[in-house]
Formats: C-alpha cells, sequence, structure tokens
C-alpha cells in the first residue's frame, strides 16, 4: 500500500504514470466513467478549501465513486487521537484524502491507516498541486524541460515543485526572499541541487539583474504571501504587514513583465494587489483557470493509480 504524502517514495516512473492516465482520462472521461464503482472515499478539512474540496469530490464522482466530506472541527479527530480515529475510518472507505494543517498528523496517519491516505495539502507539502501544475504545463509546453521561476514565500507548494520539476526533467528557480519555518525539509532541497536543476536565488541581486533572468523563463509561478489561514487575522496584522514589507518589490507585475514572454501561473487563493497585480492575473487568467482545472483531472489520475494500480 502506498499514501502519498509527499514524493519521496514515489519515482520518475511512477509519477509519469499518474500525469498520463491524468491526461487520458481528462481526454477521454467516458472510458472511465465506472472505473471506481462501489470504491469509497473519506475526505477530512482542517484547512479551508475550494479547489481541493470541489476537485477531489468531483473527481471522484466522474470516475463512478462515492466520497463524504467532513470538517475536522466536526469530527472526533479533534477529540480523540488519531490513530484510533483514522483506523475505524478505513474500515468503511477505500481511500482517505486529508488537508491538515500539520505534515505530522499526516505520518500518523499513514502509520495507522489501513487504506491510502493522500496528503490533500499541509504545511509542508502540497503534491496534488505540483502534479496538476505538471499537468498543465505539458499541456501548454508539449514537455516538462521548461525554465520556471516561483516567485514568492519558500512554502509547502515550492516543496512539491522541487521534488517534481526538476524530477521530470526541467529547471526550477526559486526566488524566496522569506522562509515559512515550518516548511522547511533539508532533505528535499538538498536532493533538488543534486539534480543540478534546482536554483535558489539571491533576493539581494540587482533589479535589473533579477528581470534578466525572468526574461529567460517560460514560467513564472508565484503564490500566496500570507497563508490563507491568516490572511485576515487580526492576531496575524503585524506579520502580514512585515511580509508585505519584504516582498512588495518581487510583486509579478506589468514592469517585472516588460520584456518577458513566460505565462504566469498561480495557485489560487489570488491576492490581487499582492502577490501579483490584477493586470497580470486577467493577462493570464486563461492558464491560472486552466492550472486550477486540472487539480481535478490531475486528481482523477491520482486516485486511479492508488485505487487500481
Amino acid at each position: 500500500m502506498k499514501h502519498m504524502i509527499n514524493f519521496k517514495n514515489m519515482d520518475k516512473e511512477y509519477l509519469l504514470d499518474i500525469l498520463d492516465r491524468a491526461a487520458d482520462i481528462k481526454k477521454y472521461p467516458a472510458d472511465y466513467a465506472d472505473c471506481l464503482k462501489g470504491k469509497k472515499m473519506y475526505m477530512l478539512f482542517e484547512k479551508t478549501s475550494t479547489r481541493t474540496a470541489l476537485s477531489f469530490g468531483l473527481g471522484m464522482e466522474e470516475l463512478g465513486g462515492t466520497y463524504f466530506n467532513q470538517a475536522w472541527r466536526d469530527s472526533n479527530f479533534c477529540v480523540g487521537e488519531v490513530r484510533d480515529e483514522v483506523r475505524y475510518v478505513g474500515r468503511n472507505v477505500d481511500l482517505i484524502m486529508a488537508r491538515l494543517k500539520e505534515n505530522k498528523t499526516l505520518v500518523e496517519m499513514t502509520t495507522f491507516s489501513e487504506v491510502p491516505v493522500i496528503n490533500g495539502c499541509c504545511n509542508m507539502y502540497h503534491p496534488s498541486q505540483a502534479l496538476a501544475d505538471m499537468l498543465t504545463v505539458k499541456e501548454i509546453f508539449g514537455r516538462y524541460n521548461i525554465k520556471m521561476m516561483y516567485i514568492g514565500i519558500k512554502n509547502n507548494v515550492l516543496n512539491s515543485l522541487a521534488e517534481i520539476l526538476p524530477l521530470l526533467g526541467g529547471q526550477l528557480y526559486a526566488m524566496t526572499p522569506i522562509v515559512n519555518e515550518p516548511s522547511i525539509d533539508m532533505e528535499l532541497i538538498t536532493k533538488a541541487k543534486a539534480t543540478g536543476r534546482y536554483f535558489e536565488l539571491d533576493p539581494n541581486m540587482p533589479y535589473e539583474e533579477f528581470k534578466k533572468l525572468v526574461n529567460g523563463m517560460n514560467v513564472l509561478y508565484t503564490d500566496s504571501w500570507i497563508d490563507m489561514e491568516f490572511f485576515n487575522a487580526p492576531e496575524y496584522a503585524k506579520t502580514k504587514a512585515e511580509r508585505i514589507e519584504k516582498m512588495m518589490p518581487f510583486q509579478i507585475n506589468a514592469e517585472l513583465l516588460r520584456s518577458s514572454q513566460a505565462i504566469v501561473m498561480h495557485d489560487m487563493p489570488i491576492h490581487a494587489g499582492y502577490e501579483i497585480s490584477r493586470e497580470i492575473v486577467e493577462n493570464n487568467i486563461d492558464f491560472i483557470l486552466r492550472q486550477a482545472e486540472n487539480r481535478r483531472h490531475a486528481e482523477k489520475g491520482i486516485l486511479h493509480k492508488m485505487l487500481i494500480g
């Protein structure tokens, strides 16, 4: 039994198989309409969600399966022990998808679960998002060996991109003036650097030098500077202001893209006026929405692979 908490236990062939299945399912949905008939998925949400909830739920239904959606606060996961709750859940379903605040909770779930567990996002990794990103890259460019620059906070999204894009032959450049400490995984970063296709950029480089690097990219990728559950929290206001001040020079806007042919990707939710200007959002909205829609198709590839084999 294989879980998907990150990509550490998955080689290139395994991930390409998921992506190939996702592409085929997207192209020929009728051929897969009943492939998961009789299969059941439990979805558990401790973090807020739009795309993960909609895409995994609809994806399971489109493959003929069923799902049950539960909020962490409404479950006994928040009052009982994870090991007991997850073993009970596994007696009722074939697979668990959990979107949780802390990676350590997911790891505990995998230790005791009798069915596969998929990480729908945690503080350290976002594997389903990275697979959707790769599906989108392949659709647009016809290949994975592209140059992508991630501009934003060093976080869970960057971790999963650093795991998968260099492995598939692409180059990933990271401009991350701020590090989200709970997301640090030195093993992952060391492995990514060893590929020779992952590069961490100096935030203190001259802006013109930064722009020249941008001009050589196929894709610019950004993410929220503030964790979504804290964006409007009063107690987070000081940290939010500090992050905005430090990150604003790296906003993806018309000035940065003046001589660039790169497309822009964003995993959403978007905070226009912060990590990206509204003008650039609208100029790239078709790419961004395709990326978001591909969450559903990539996740169908994951479900098919993990439940069919």
